[in-house]
């Protein structure tokens, strides 16, 4: 029977009581569980065990010569025996393996393999580095090649993208396809790429098209193609309101549900507006709108048209750093600057929680109590533009 070892995207979604997901995961997969399991190291040339497949930094090569996503391998639970890494073969640039310095001046269209991620945050930023590569090189186009299991909400996104950028295209795709003479970039699995956790995500991304981050603006880096979209007017209080995004997808990164409704009272005393949200919190002056929201773009409208916002460390955030809107953005885990460094309307407000730093999930009681612990211990401001 062949073996298989769950991987991140997998304990992301499920993330039994009492585990944790942090920076080190994957190393701890490669190393450990292939050792358990008796594998033996491989190199880029040969076969990948399941182990090394779904943890390869970048995409994955069929026996047929089909590239392959290793996330549609993990969510369909189907055996990742038999695949090779794409690598650096027939010319294709990965920046894990090999840095690169292409000449977009003198290209016409370029593939970009299995980016950018298959969550709303990660997309969001990955087609802003896109978006900065074009405004450099307007004559541009971008063919870009995704999971074909994809969650429904992110294709969305690509769908509303693909205007302002070029063509979105399913994976699987025959190497053959790909014109070898076009420039063809793998920002596959980055998950498991070592800069990710290290870089600001737009710089990682930046990084990973071959693209000196420090040269490209800030104001280039603030996700504002998201104004380009056609997006429809939420069904939304009229004088305006404020919204509030409490939850992340991971207890440790989200606004603790025993504090939401205090957000809810400061926040209405503070603005007077209306305040809504997605998900239920039990105080009289909120309303919950998320079946006013069935699709992303009616997400992006409620972030578009909102006097303030209020979010833990989630897409959220940088969705209203594109529409400019004011936010306070609480950080559990992560380093702000690592998502918003490069937003000016955001107030990031960094918990002091040192013993999660770098676990990217986690339902442990312990955890979950040293972040509401956390919260407990602000103090709100009297324009919630900030904390003490």
């Amino acid at each position: 029977m062949q073996r298989r070892v769950p991987t991140v995207y997998e304990l992301r979604a499920t993330c039994p009581p009492g585990a944790r997901i942090s920076d080190d995961y994957a190393a701890d997969v490669a190393q450990h569980l292939t050792a358990a399991l008796g594998y033996q190291k491989v190199t880029t040339l040969q076969m990948l065990n399941d182990v090394s497949a779904l943890t390869n930094a970048g995409s994955l090569l069929s026996e047929h010569d089909e590239i392959v996503a290793s996330y549609d391998l993990e969510v369909t639970a189907s055996h990742a025996m038999g695949y090779r890494a794409l690598g650096l073969s027939n010319g294709i640039c990965n920046a894990a393996l090999a840095e690169f310095n292409p000449d977009y001046a003198v290209e016409s269209r370029v593939h970009v393999i299995n980016g950018m991620g298959v969550t709303l945050g990660d997309s969001v930023i990955g087609l802003t580095a896109l978006t900065a590569i074009k405004t450099r090189f307007p004559h541009l186009s971008f063919a870009i090649y995704r999971p074909a299991q994809t969650p429904r909400y992110v294709k969305r996104l690509y769908e509303l993208a693909a205007p302002l950028l070029g063509s979105v295209i399913d994976l699987p795709v025959n190497l053959d396809a790909i014109p070898y003479k076009e420039l063809r970039i793998d920002l596959g699995n980055h998950l498991f790429w070592p800069k990710f956790s290290s870089l600001p995500m737009i710089d990682f991304f930046l990084d990973a098209m071959g693209i000196w981050p420090d040269e490209v603006p800030a104001t280039d880096k603030r996700n504002h193609w998201l104004q380009k979209l056609a997006l429809p007017r939420p069904q939304a209080p009229e004088g305006g309101y404020v919204l509030l995004c409490p939850s992340a997808s991971t207890p440790v990164r989200s606004i603790p549900e025993s504090f939401r409704s205090e957000f809810v009272e400061a926040l209405s005393q503070r603005y007077r507006l209306p305040v809504v949200g997605f998900g239920v919190i039990d105080h009289m002056l909120y309303t919950d709108v998320t079946v006013r929201a069935p699709d992303t773009a009616d997400f992006l409208a409620w972030i578009k048209h909102a006097a303030y916002l209020v979010t833990p460390d989630t897409a959220a955030v940088h969705i209203a750093a594109g529409f400019d809107i004011p936010t306070t953005a609480f950080f559990s885990t992560i380093a702000p600057d690592l998502r918003v460094r490069d937003y000016p309307r955001c107030k990031p407000v960094s918990l002091l929680v040192p013993e999660l730093k770098g676990i990217h999930a986690s339902t442990r009681a312990s955890d979950v109590d040293r972040v509401e612990r956390a919260y407990r211990a602000l103090k709100i401001d009297g324009d919630f533009s900030g904390f003490a």
